[in-house]
């Protein structure tokens, strides 16, 4: 396990794979964010607009 620690920190390969996790985790609660974001924009314009029957 100490081998597989150190050729990650240690290593081009290892480096750019943190990278690589570091981005993809960065993405997805980016997106996350964003879609929460537009989902209560959306909710809200549904409230204001008066219904129509």
């Amino acid at each position: 396990m100490n081998v597989a620690l150190q050729d990650l920190f240690t290593t081009d390969i290892g480096i750019l794979s943190l990278a690589t996790i570091g981005f993809i985790v960065g993405m997805a609660g980016y997106l996350g964010w964003f879609v929460h974001q537009k989902v209560r924009e959306a909710e809200q314009a549904e409230k204001s607009q008066p219904r129509q029957e």
